[in-house]
């Protein structure tokens, strides 16, 4: 019984790894779209942020 459990735990991991494929150039490229609209989104956040505190800065003189 132990050797059947073994047997389908090992094809089961095989088919796992089997499935386990390098990236295409399309996923590639995917990827770094969503790597530069991550990195403008963090820009953005920053500027907004910097202006806002600048602004908060120029009415607290008043």
């Amino acid at each position: 019984m132990n050797k059947i459990i073994l047997s389908a735990f090992l094809i089961a991991a095989s088919l796992m790894l089997a499935g386990c494929e390098q990236k295409g150039p399309a996923e590639q490229a995917g990827e770094k779209i969503d790597r530069g609209v991550e990195n403008t989104k963090d820009t953005v956040s920053d500027a907004i942020e910097d202006a806002g505190d600048k602004i908060e800065d120029a009415t607290d003189r008043y």
